[in-house]
Formats: structure tokens, sequence, C-alpha cells
């Protein structure tokens, strides 16, 4: 069958997988790029719609509209049933949603020369943590917006288990395998039994030893230190005239992707205008001033992009310059250029995240009824999962197990289309 795919719906990027008759493939979805960034941008100057790094390029340019990044994020929150205002209509979540993934299927079809009808979607081990009803809400909110895209048949696979798929088509002999897949708003590991003689049954319940996972991934590494080194930019921690603290409510949601565009409302900057109105420290009332100036040129995504800069580039570098060229300047003749930060500030910002991460991992493998002698493998995939301090923690507590780097951004979407070519075939 040439109708079916596995489609890797990712909070921060996609892919689409395909079996062409003899071999897995991801189709380009981007001129020659097989990733396809989770984004959209309503450009209120052209009357347009683009999607992609398209939609990155044209908000950076500094076109008016609003851009939409870390849809998934939505998937199982209150916030999917809302609306928000677009080119000054309302649009539904919901929809939002569906037009992302229509948009992506059509793609994929357009370059695989081929309707797609049959799917295999990736889902987190948990959309949301300690909720099942709201978990078994978000995938059965993704299924309708599947079938609103025009897909008839619909799967999941857990994203760790695809990966597992994925790294088995290339193995010679059985290992036992620790799967870290630390995505852009999860993170999931899975204990799971791979041979090449096990590689086509359909049924893997009894390979998969564990399979757990938590909220957190790439995109609360970019909150967590945005908050710590780029707010206080901002006016947060600041005191004010009464001794207390600025409100932080704001600013974490200027930090959260998913929650910029609250930022944005008049309330807001009513708030925030009365705040700067009760500060005497001349420093800290440049620096709400500057948060009004950032609110009004509606950069808060281009303040994201500057997190998410500095995390990609400490995952090798000890320390980095990130140019803040469009901070409000005290002087309109100078500006404030760079932004100094090194790997220890980045490793102190996001340090309790990864005791959460270290306590699931330490389930994983306590679950599967293993010691962590016995892990042959650990494979990592997700575009988060380079920290390098993670890294370093799964080497102490897994010393015998060899490191190996699967596609960061692909082997979710290979291993989907694996498992739809059996499923579905």
């Amino acid at each position: 069958m040439n109708n079916v795919c596995g489609l890797d719906f990712g909070t921060s990027n996609s892919t689409v997988g395909f079996h062409d008759g003899s071999q897995v493939r991801l189709l380009n979805l981007e001129d020659d790029k097989v990733t396809f960034p989770s984004v959209i941008f309503f450009n209120a100057d052209l009357d347009e719609v683009t999607y992609g790094r398209a939609a990155l390029t044209s908000y950076l340019d500094g076109y008016e509209g609003r851009l939409m990044r870390s849809m998934k994020s939505l998937l199982g929150t209150s916030l999917i049933d809302g609306q928000t205002e677009v080119q000054g209509r309302r649009l539904a979540y919901k929809q939002l949603l569906t037009q992302y993934i229509t948009e992506l299927k059509q793609r994929a079809e357009s370059n695989a020369q081929t309707q797609f009808e049959h799917v295999v979607f990736g889902r987190p081990v948990f959309f949301i943590d300690d909720n099942p009803a709201a978990d078994q809400k978000a995938e059965q909110t993704l299924r309708e917006i599947a079938e609103d895209a025009g897909f008839k048949d619909i799967a999941f696979q857990f994203e760790p288990i695809a990966a597992a798929l994925d790294y088995e088509s290339r193995l010679t002999q059985e290992e036992l395998v620790l799967v870290v897949d630390i995505g852009g708003g999860t993170a999931d590991f899975s204990v799971i039994r791979l041979a090449p003689e096990r590689r086509q049954k359909i049924d893997r319940q009894a390979d998969i030893l564990s399979n757990t996972g938590v909220h957190i991934g790439g995109t609360d590494f970019d909150k967590y230190l945005s908050l710590q080194q780029l707010m206080p930019l901002f006016g947060m921690g600041g005191l004010l005239s009464s001794g207390m603290e600025m409100p932080s409510a704001n600013y974490f949601n200027l930090a959260t992707w998913h929650t910029i565009n609250l930022v944005y409302s008049q309330k807001v900057v009513r708030e925030i205008l009365d705040v700067c109105r009760d500060i005497n420290d001349p420093e800290l009332r440049y620096r709400c001033e500057c948060f009004l100036h950032l609110i009004d040129q509606r950069d808060g995504h281009w303040l994201a992009l500057k997190a998410e800069e500095a995390k990609i580039r400490l995952s090798d570098a000890e320390s980095v310059d990130i140019a803040l060229e469009r901070i409000r300047s005290r002087d309109v003749r100078s500006q404030q250029h760079a932004l100094s930060m090194n790997r220890t500030q980045l490793d102190a910002a996001i340090a309790p995240l990864f005791v959460q991460l270290n306590q699931t991992i330490h389930n994983a493998i306590s679950n599967a009824g293993v010691q962590p002698a016995q892990i042959d493998t650990v494979f990592f995939t997700g575009g988060a999962s380079g920290i390098r301090g993670l890294r370093q923690d799964l080497k102490s507590l897994l010393p015998n197990a060899k490191m190996v780097q699967g596609d960061v951004f692909g082997s979710i979407g290979a291993g989907l289309a694996w498992d739809a070519q059996r499923r579905f075939s």
C-alpha cells in the first residue's frame, strides 16, 4: 500500500515518513528539508498565511501579524476549546491545528506523489501528566483533527517506541535498549527488547518492559533559561516602591511559547503601566519601559527565539554572546548589542527540570524490572536530547551502556512509517 504514512507532529518540528516499497524515507516538506517547523504566521500586511521556515522568516522580517508556535502544547489543556483572534476574526485553536496538519499532509502527498489515507500518529507517553482523562481527551482531539485534515484510518504509537522501531531496523543482534526521547514539549523513556527476528511482529507489547514520561521538553529549557537570564532585563525580580516584587505572571507568559500572545492584550498593557507608576528606582523603571516597548512591538516570539538560540549554542560552547538588538536602549544612538551567557548559567536555570528527568529515568528502569548494568544501549532522539548535563548523568547511571545518537528529528517519523506499513499492509 502506498497510501500509508507515519506522521510525527512535534511541538517544535514535524516529519512524515513513507515506505516507498523498498525502504522507509522521510519526505521533503519545505524545499529539500524533511523537517517542517510547527509554526504558522498570519501575515496582516500581506493578508496571507505562511507555514514552517517561511513563517518564521516573515515574522523576523518585521511583518505585522500573529505567530503561532508550540501548538501541540494546547492538546489536553482547556485552551484547546478556546479561540484566538487573527486578522480581525476569531479562530478556534482546534481549527488552527487542523490548518497546520492539513498543510503538512498536502506537502507530504506532493512529495510522495500519492494521497495518504492511512496514518500512524506519534504521541507522547503522556500529553498531560497525572491526568488520564485529559490525556485521553488530547488523543481524541488529535484524532478528530486528523479526520478533519482528510485521513480515513488513524492509529497512534508512542513516540519513544517509534524511535525504537527505527533503531531496530538496523540491528544485527538482540539488545536491551533505553530510548531517551526529549522533544520540544515532552520527555519519554522506554525500556524495550529489540532484535532483528522481532522486527516483523505487529504486537510488541511483550517486548516493552516499561514506558513512562513527563511533560518536560526543549521549550521548558527555553522557558527556564529565559526566566533566569532574559526576563530580569525587563524588570522581573525587581522591587516596587511598596517593597513587593514585580508581578511575575506576565513574565512567565512571555517566556512560554504557547502563551506569548496573551501578553499582547490591552489589559496587560494597562497592568504594566500601573506597575511602572509604582516604581521609584530609575533602573527598574527603565526596565519596565523596555517591557512595554517589547510588547508594543510584538517582539515576544523574537525574544523566545533568542532563548532557544542560547540553549542550542550552549550545548556545544562554554559561553555565547546573544544579540539583543530589538531591546529598547536608553540612548537612541546606541544599542544593547549582546548578552553573555555560559553553560553554568544554563545548567543552573534548568537544574529543577533535571531532577524530574532523572527521577523519571530511574522509574523507567525500575519499572522494567532490570538492573542498570543490564541496559545494553541508550538510544537518543528528539531535538532536546543533546543537553550535555543529561547525557553526563546517564553515563554515570549506565556506565556499561553504549550511547547511540539517532536522527534527532527523524527517528520518530521513520519509526512511525515502519509501524504504519506493518499495521495497514
